[in-house]
């Protein structure tokens, strides 16, 4: 029985003191560097006084390996950014509930339900991840004509088995700084698809986020992805509380695959590279809640997309794009109700744009609803608008059944011909 309390000073003491059965606590009481990879023992417990307390693990190493029941709080990891500076014994059978506090994180956080473990429950608070790099993870879900790049916060359960359940809370996730984003997507939280191993968290709120996926510009099958919620993940509530902040092409600043009860994001959401998207929707969300404003700056990056699933209610302050074929609102799907507070505007003409894994020319509408698209009740405050030469305001290709526009429908550049 793990019974003791242990203060490591040294490398050697913390390697003994994570294998020895007898020691359930591990503080450390120094920065130690050029540590090997360290495993924990089922139930221990690492943690330090203070977070500027840090283990630096040796180059081309990865870094902390939980096992079950461990709990990790106020430290400082670093790795080499592509490695894993925390990840999980796969050989398990149950993570038992594992909780990671207070971290400062240079390195991918990485954990996994596959191979022997068959369920867990996950707590991550306050975790910030300075810098990182998940592109080289070569595991990628699949769907919709694209492979989605992995995050440098990775929570996935790969079981096939639709029984298999991992739990989570997580709250205060943040990634990269602004100018100096993480590579790959940044928090990526998934099930093993639509009929397999499902994730089901009960909370996920973030801070900062800023992330670039690094992929090549006309890549017509690879995303990645500010804030993922994949396929089998469903979510209670999901909260964006700072800036969520892409750079990439195909860099989607907000995604959904999955089921959200309830999204709001309190920040601004902005898109730099070619064929982002500041809100995807590929699954379900019963209610999302944009309080600023939506901006994208890329060629054919969109605003606010529903090509699959449902959006029930929607409201937003402000979207705003910048690109040729960089169309405001899409949708092509049946949605609920959708509130614009101040208005719709776009800025370019036409443009190539990603959809669904196939590069198309669109132009840069303010409103398109396409084939199969309706909306139940539109309301826009602040009008739609669209600058460029030829281009529409409004696109109606599909229905819908209230609308109510609350000043100017223009198109500057000389549109209207298809209204």
């Amino acid at each position: 029985m793990q019974t003791s309390t242990q203060q490591v000073t040294t490398v050697a003491e913390l390697l003994a003191a994570t294998q020895n059965p007898q020691v359930a606590r591990i503080q450390l009481a120094a920065s130690l560097s050029n540590v090997p990879s360290v495993r924990l023992l089922p139930g221990q417990t690492l943690s330090a006084a203070d977070i500027q307390t840090s283990i630096r693990f040796a180059a081309g190493q990865d870094g902390l390996q939980l096992s079950a029941d461990n709990q990790i709080e106020q430290l400082t990891l670093i790795t080499d950014p592509e490695r894993r500076a925390i990840f999980n014994d796969t050989t398990v059978a149950h993570l038992g509930r594992l909780t990671l506090r207070r971290l400062s994180i240079t390195g991918v956080l990485k954990l996994l339900a596959r191979d022997q473990v068959c369920g867990g429950h996950v707590e991550a608070h306050d975790i910030d991840i300075v810098s990182a790099d998940a592109r080289g993870y070569q595991e990628r879900p699949k769907g919709y004509g694209v492979e989605v790049i992995p995050g440098v916060f990775t929570l996935w359960n790969q079981q096939a088995d639709p029984a298999v359940t991992l739990t989570a809370d997580l709250t205060g996730l943040s990634a990269g700084r602004d100018g100096a984003p993480v590579r790959g997507s940044s928090i990526f939280v998934s099930g093993a698809g639509d009929t397999g191993g499902r994730l089901i968290a009960r909370r996920l709120e973030t801070g900062a986020v800023y992330s670039d996926g690094g992929i090549a510009p006309g890549t017509p099958d690879r995303i990645s992805g500010g804030v993922f919620t994949v396929y089998g993940a469903f979510v209670g509530n999901v909260r964006n509380l700072g800036p969520i902040t892409t750079y990439g092409a195909n860099d989607m600043v907000l995604d959904n695959w999955g089921t959200v009860d309830c999204w709001v994001a309190e920040d601004k959401i902005t898109s730099h590279g070619p064929s982002g998207i500041g809100f995807v929707n590929f699954g379900t969300v019963n209610v999302l809640q944009v309080n600023d404003v939506i901006e994208t700056f890329g060629q054919g990056a969109r605003g606010f997309n529903v090509y699959t699933g449902t959006v029930q209610t929607a409201e937003f302050e402000r979207v705003v794009t910048h690109a040729d074929g960089a169309v405001g609102i899409q949708i092509s799907q049946p949605v609920g109700r959708i509130t614009v507070r101040r208005g719709i505007e776009t800025w370019g003409g036409t443009g190539d744009s990603l959809v669904k894994g196939v590069v198309i020319t669109l132009s840069a509408i303010a409103l398109s609803i396409k084939p199969g698209g309706s909306i139940r009740e539109l309301e826009v405050a602040g009008g739609l608008r669209a600058h460029g030469k030829g281009v529409d305001a409004l696109e109606m290709h599909g229905h819908i059944e209230t609308l109510r526009i609350d000043g100017s429908l223009a198109a500057t550049g000389g549109g209207f011909d298809a209204i």
